[in-house]
């Protein structure tokens, strides 16, 4: 709970500062505040397993600390064997004390993990969100690899309030996401 702390006492005494010189603002409200993040797993091959879904919801909660929903179809698709309202995903949204708790093991514990780990994509939405796709989901120290049946991705996105992807990106690197060396054009 202590790194909760840190973290949003260091949006609040470093990067807001920091962003409203950079970007000349006149006031604190104007400075870009990550709202929420949200992790989602596509799961389609839980059509043929129905246990894969409940796998997925134990492994977020316990990455997340908040218990984790299950997505479902929207409609039917014979070719994939699928019907309407099936279980195929799976999704937490997490918010102030524990998106920050999230956000700091993601950047320190999580990432460096990572097998030849060389920063992440710059690349954002155009509206100020970041969606960071990870291959699996053993770069988190608290999945236990023993049990692990199926190595599942996740994608995670960084919903902020920020108007444009250049407040965005200043915002998310002053929280210490690891971008690779981008080129301005």
């Amino acid at each position: 709970m202590n790194n909760t702390v840190n973290l949003k006492k260091t949006y609040l005494e470093k990067i807001v500062p920091s962003l409203m010189k950079e970007f000349n603002y006149t006031s604190v409200m104007q400075v870009p505040v990550l709202q929420k993040i949200v992790i989602n797993q596509g799961l389609g091959f839980a059509v043929a397993d129905k246990k894969i879904i409940d796998v997925a919801i134990q492994e977020l909660a316990l990455i997340t600390g908040q218990k984790a929903v299950a997505t479902v179809s929207k409609k039917d698709i014979s070719n994939f064997k699928l019907r309407k309202k099936m279980p195929i995903g799976v999704m937490v949204t997490l918010r102030n004390e524990k998106m920050y708790e999230f956000l700091e093991r993601l950047i320190r514990v999580a990432l460096p993990r990572i097998r030849d780990f060389k920063g992440i994509e710059g690349k954002l939405d155009g509206r100020g969100n970041y969606t960071l796709g990870i291959q699996e989901q053993i770069i988190f120290p608290e999945i236990n690899i023993d049990t692990i049946t199926k190595i599942m991705g996740m994608n995670i996105t960084l919903v902020t309030s920020a108007k444009t992807d250049e407040e965005s990106f200043a915002l998310l690197r002053a929280f210490g996401l690891p971008f690779k060396n981008i080129k301005k054009d």
